[in-house]
C-alpha cells in the first residue's frame, strides 16, 4: 500500500528525532549523516548556487527577504528555512510556493529503507530533501538558512556565493556556549574560503572572531551596518529612507515586514544584494524596493510583527530569546494602548529566567503551554512569572489564553502574543 502524506508526516516526526520538538536529543555533534544523506542522493547541492544565512536572530527574515528580492528580478528562487509554523512544507519553497504533498511522499517512500540504516535526525533528511528538491526543480539560486549554529548545521556543506552572519546573542546556550565569543565561533563555521561573507551587525566584542575567520580562509568581510545605512521618513507605515555612505540609493521604502528589529535585517539584505550584483545578478534597483514592500506576499513569511485583529490590536511575534525579546518590547513601548495583555508561552529547555525579568509588571498575563514535547508547562511558567511579579491566569492551551485576552481586552487595549515561535504557530 503507497505511502500516504499523513503517513510521511507521521513517519518524519516520529521516528527522526526532531530538535524543535525534543529539543538537544536531536542535536548531533558532527555531520556524519549528512555526508551520508549527501552520497545518498549525489551531491544533490552540487547542482545550484546557495547564499547561506546564519545568525542567532533575524536570519529568516532575511532570507525570506534575499528570496522576495532574487524572485522579483525574475530568478528562480529555492528557499530553505526553519522551523515552520504551521506545515512542514512552509520549509521548503521554490518562488514562495511550499514543495508538494506529492513530492515529500515520494521521497520519504524512496529512501525510507536507507534512513532506517543512516539514522538521520529531522533536520538531516529534511536538509537532504530541500538540496534534492531545489536539484531537481532546477532553480537558479537558493536560500539556505541555517537551523542551529553553522559549523556543524547540517545545511554547511554548501559551498555558496555569499556568506551570511546576521547578530549575535544568547540562544541555545546549551548546544553553542555560554558567552558571545562561543556562540559567535560556532556561526563563524559557516565562512568559506574565497567567499563573501557579510555581518549584519557591528559587534565589539565578537567581530574580531569574524574578520580573524575571515583572514584565515582569504574571505573578503563586509558589515552591512558600516556601508548602509536607514533613516526613518514615516513611523506610522515604517517607511525609510536608504543611504550607502552619504549616497541617498532609495527616497522611501515601506516595508512589509514593520517590526523596528527589521531594520537591521535590511541593511543585512542591502549589503548582500550588493554582492550578488556584483557576481552579475541582474537586480535591479526597483527590483530591491519591490522585494522589501512584498516580502510577505511573495514568500508567505508570518509571525513577524503580525498584526491579527485590529480593535482591540493583537499583534504577534516569533521574538524568543534575549535580544528578541528586548526589540519587541522597544516596540510595545512604541504603541499607544489603555492595557497590556500578554499571551505567553514558552519553551521547557532554556533558562527563562531573563526574558521573565524583562517583561512588563503592570501587564495582564495569559500563561499558556505550545501544543509540542518542549513546552513549558504553564503553570511552571506562572510559578516562574511570579518570582518577577508578572502576574495571570494559565490556562490550557494558547488559543484558550488568546480567547481569555479577547474577552477581558477593551477595544484601546492591545493583546500581544509571544514568547516562542510555537506559541505564535497555533493562533495564526
Amino acid at each position: 500500500m503507497p505511502l500516504s502524506y499523513q503517513d510521511a508526516l507521521g513517519y518524519m516526526y516520529n521516528h527522526l528525532p526532531m530538535f524543535h520538538r525534543v529539543g538537544s536529543a536531536a542535536y548531533k555533534n558532527n555531520l556524519d549523516n549528512t555526508f551520508a544523506i549527501d552520497r545518498l542522493l549525489n551531491h544533490p547541492h552540487w547542482s545550484f548556487k546557495s547564499i547561506h544565512i546564519a545568525g542567532t536572530n533575524g536570519k529568516g527574515s532575511v532570507s525570506h527577504s534575499i528570496a522576495s528580492i532574487l524572485q522579483q528580478a525574475g530568478y528562480k528562487t529555492g528557499l530553505y528555512t526553519s522551523p515552520h509554523l504551521k506545515d512542514f512544507r512552509e520549509r521548503i519553497k521554490i518562488n514562495g510556493k511550499k514543495v508538494s504533498k506529492k513530492y515529500v511522499t515520494e521521497f520519504i517512500s524512496q529512501y525510507q529503507k536507507d534512513f532506517e540504516i543512516i539514522k538521520p535526525s529531522f533536520f538531516e533528511m529534511t536538509v537532504g530533501m530541500a538540496f534534492q528538491y531545489f536539484k531537481e526543480k532546477k532553480v537558479d539560486i537558493a536560500i539556505i538558512e541555517t537551523g542551529l549554529g553553522g559549523r556543524l548545521d547540517s545545511t554547511n556543506i554548501i559551498q555558496p556565493l555569499v556568506s551570511v552572519i546576521t547578530n549575535i546573542s544568547k540562544d541555545h546556550v546549551t548546544l553553542l556556549g555560554n558567552d558571545l565569543v562561543s556562540i559567535a565561533g560556532e556561526k563563524a563555521g559557516i565562512i568559506k574560503n574565497n567567499t563573501p561573507v557579510v555581518i549584519g551587525k557591528s559587534q565589539p566584542e565578537v567581530s574580531s572572531i569574524f574578520i580573524d575567520k575571515a583572514k584565515v580562509c582569504s574571505a573578503p568581510i563586509f558589515f552591512s551596518d558600516q556601508n548602509f545605512c536607514l533613516k526613518s521618513i514615516n513611523k506610522q507605515d515604517s517607511a525609510f529612507a536608504v543611504y550607502e555612505g552619504n549616497t541617498l540609493v532609495f527616497k522611501k521604502v515601506c516595508p512589509q515586514l514593520k517590526g523596528i528589529y527589521q531594520q537591521e535585517n535590511i541593511l543585512t539584505v542591502l549589503q548582500t544584494v550588493k554582492l550578488l550584483q556584483k557576481a552579475k545578478f541582474n537586480i535591479r534597483k526597483k527590483d530591491i524596493k519591490a522585494g522589501i514592500e512584498k516580502v510577505v506576499d511573495n514568500t508567505g513569511l508570518y509571525g513577524r510583527w503580525q498584526v491579527i485583529h485590529k480593535k482591540p490590536l493583537i499583534i504577534a511575534d516569533t521574538g524568543h530569546n534575549e535580544a528578541g525579546i528586548s526589540f519587541v518590547l522597544k516596540q510595545i513601548n512604541s504603541l499607544s494602548y489603555q492595557k497590556l495583555h500578554f499571551v505567553l508561552g514558552m519553551v521547557n529547555d532554556k533558562d527563562v529566567t531573563k526574558i521573565l525579568s524583562m517583561l512588563p509588571k503592570n501587564a495582564e498575563y495569559y500563561f499558556c503551554k505550545a501544543n509540542i514535547p518542549r513546552g513549558m508547562q504553564a503553570d511552571t511558567l506562572a510559578q516562574e512569572a511570579n518570582i518577577f511579579n508578572l502576574r495571570g491566569k494559565v490556562y490550557g492551551s494558547v488559543r484558550k489564553a488568546l480567547n481569555a485576552a479577547k474577552k477581558q481586552a477593551l477595544t484601546n487595549d492591545l493583546i500581544f502574543v509571544g514568547g516562542s515561535t510555537f506559541t505564535v504557530a497555533e493562533i495564526i
